[in-house]
Formats: C-alpha cells, sequence, structure tokens
C-alpha cells in the first residue's frame, strides 16, 4: 500500500491517526515511533466528522460512534480501530462498502471479563453493595443482609467462548454446577472445564441458580432474555450480564425483579451509555436488587495496556500495506466478524 506523499517537498508524509478516547502510554510509544499521533479526546460526534477526513487512521474505545456519516466524512481513512472485543460502536456495512479495515482484540480483556462476572456473581449472592451502603449510613443490619452461598448452586452459561469458559473454570472453583448453552461449543474444552451442555435454552433456563450470558451483540442475541425467559427461571435465580447492553430486556428484568420473580442481578453493561435520567436502564440501577457498575468489564490496568498495544499493533502494521490479523471486520467480508465470534462467544 503506497505511502501519501507531501506535496510540498516530496517526502513521503508519516500517516495520522486520531485518538479521541484513552489508549495505553506503551501503546501511543508504539504509534509515535513511525506515525503521526493525535490525541483529541472530548471532541463532539459534529467535531470528530469536521477533523477525520485529515487521518488514516482512527482509534476508538466503546464510547465513540463511529457511524456510517463519520466514515463517509474520513476521506484518507484507510483503518479503524477498537481496542476491545467488540466492535458494535462501528458501523461494519459502511465500512465495507468504503474499504476501510475495521480491527480488535479479542484476546486482551477475556480475563479481566470473566474476573468481573465473578465479582458480580459473588456481590449479588452476599449483597456487598447493600450491605457496604448500610454500613457507610452507620447502620448495623445483619439480619437484613442474608445472603446465600454458591458452592452447589448451578451457574448457566450462555456463550461457552473464551470468556465464558474462563468464568466457568473460575466457577468451578467455588464448587459451582456448570451448565451451557452454545451450538457453538467446543465439546472437549467444555468437558475439561466440566460443564454440561444443554440441548436448549429452556432446559438451561429451569435449572440456572445463577445466569450469565457472555455472546456478541446481534440481531440475533439482541434482547435474548426477556419476560418470556425470565419467567422459565426459579425466583431465587439471580442473573449477571459484563457482555453487551440490549442482550436482557431492561424493562422485562425490572418488571421481573419488582415481582420478586427474580431474586436479583448484577449489571455491568446497557442498552444506552451512560443511560438517561429515568429510563429503564437508571431504574435497575437503583433497585435494591440490583448491583450495577459502569462499563467496567474490561477496566482493569492489565487489560487496557493489553488491548492498546494489540491494536496500536495491528494499525501500524495496516498501514505499512501489510493484512490484518485480528477478527475484527475488513473491507474484504464484514461478516468475518460475526462468524468468529459467534464461534468463540466473546464478550
Amino acid at each position: 500500500m503506497p505511502q501519501p506523499q507531501n506535496g510540498t517537498n516530496g517526502h513521503t508524509a508519516r500517516p495520522k491517526v486520531l485518538i479521541p478516547e484513552k489508549v495505553s502510554p506503551d501503546g501511543l510509544k508504539l504509534l509515535q515511533a513511525s506515525l503521526d499521533v493525535h490525541e483529541r479526546k472530548g471532541l463532539s460526534p459534529q467535531e470528530l466528522e469536521e477533523v477525520i477526513g485529515e487521518y488514516d487512521a482512527l482509534i476508538v474505545r466503546s464510547e465513540t460512534k463511529v457511524t456510517a456519516a463519520l466514515l463517509a466524512a474520513g476521506k484518507q481513512l484507510r483503518v479503524v480501530a477498537r481496542a476491545g472485543v467488540g466492535v458494535d460502536n462501528v458501523d461494519l456495512d459502511a465500512a465495507t462498502k468504503l474499504g476501510i479495515i475495521v480491527v480488535n482484540s479479542p484476546q486482551g480483556n477475556i480475563n479481566a471479563a470473566a474476573e468481573h462476572t465473578i465479582a458480580l456473581l459473588m456481590a449479588t449472592a452476599r449483597n456487598i453493595d447493600i450491605a457496604s451502603a448500610s454500613l457507610k449510613s452507620g447502620k448495623w443490619e445483619r439480619s437484613k443482609l442474608v445472603g446465600v452461598e454458591v458452592k452447589g448452586k448451578t451457574l448457566a452459561i450462555i456463550g461457552l467462548g473464551k470468556v465464558g469458559l474462563t468464568v466457568a473454570r473460575a466457577a468451578g472453583g467455588l464448587g459451582m454446577d456448570l451448565i451451557a448453552f452454545d451450538p457453538y461449543a467446543n465439546t472437549s474444552l467444555a468437558a475439561s472445564a466440566n460443564v454440561e451442555i444443554v440441548s436448549t435454552m429452556d432446559e438451561l433456563l429451569k435449572q440456572a441458580d445463577f445466569l450469565t450470558i457472555h455472546t456478541p451483540l446481534i440481531a440475533s442475541t439482541k434482547g435474548m432474555i426477556s419476560a418470556n425467559e425470565l419467567a422459565k427461571m426459579k425466583n431465587t435465580a439471580r442473573v449477571l450480564n459484563v457482555a453487551r447492553g440490549g442482550m436482557f430486556d431492561e424493562a422485562a428484568l425490572l418488571e421481573a425483579l419488582e415481582a420478586g420473580t427474580i431474586a436479583g442481578a448484577g449489571i455491568d453493561v446497557f442498552t444506552s451509555e451512560p443511560p438517561a435520567p429515568d429510563d429503564n436502564a437508571s431504574k435497575l440501577i437503583a433497585h435494591p436488587k440490583v448491583v450495577a457498575t459502569p462499563h467496567l468489564g474490561a477496566s482493569t490496568v492489565e487489560a487496557q495496556e493489553n488491548v492498546s498495544i494489540d491494536v496500536c499493533t495491528q494499525v501500524i502494521s495496516i498501514l505499512s500495506g501489510q493484512m490484518p490479523r485480528s477478527a475484527g471486520a475488513s473491507h474484504i467480508c464484514s461478516s468475518v466478524y460475526w462468524l468468529h465470534a459467534a464461534d468463540n462467544n466473546l464478550s
């Protein structure tokens, strides 16, 4: 892939990279060695569209929405890199049509997401957030805060890919019984983690004491846990979501918690982030049976470093003329990402 030429002196210009969100210092150092790097945090969508035309690459996390309009405005744009697992904040169809490569980091935050799932599982089981708030307000309410043990309880996993398997192994160490529903599951890996693969979602839901989802957000998984699914679960069951907002029907979950047909929820991701005041997500966050965190699944020092270095390395390679190596979509075939994601069920 030829490098752009500087029109004033004929010398090869360094490709320009725009970074509107945080990237680790080590990732920045990699880029700065060969590229012209501009960190411009806090740009509005309109401001981003106004400046993107002069850049060869765009590196984002989850806050920046890479829309069709933004991609069309990127007249020189060759690659969009998402420092994280999913690329649901990037319009893949528009990128494909425009020949813009989209890459991600499918490995970097697997452990962080799995650990956060276990943290929410334990917090919902033992009323950690309510107990902490109560104690800090000067109360001593032991009798009101009796929890449940997870040993011997059934953890039901939807999506037994890399994150789901990591969660399973950790939960197995806590003595939990493990079941999963995943049409693409690797049965040998499931067996090695002592996970029983069930044949139907209904079977999974009926057995679950704790339910966790680890799939990509696509048309077939959006709203996959709604009133109908929640009604099939035990009224002592607790649900977890550290994957993507939109997997759970938030209105249905709120209703189930209010009615007492679901015992609790640990939620890290929401349909809109940050949630608007008075919408269902905000009501879930405020609910006493919900432990909520602001999309912290990948927010560890280690995960941030891993994904930043990964995508920065890929950007350098692509701008030097090499092909992408991640599971992200490219202008060759945008469906590559979704097929890979379905096969690996990364959250």
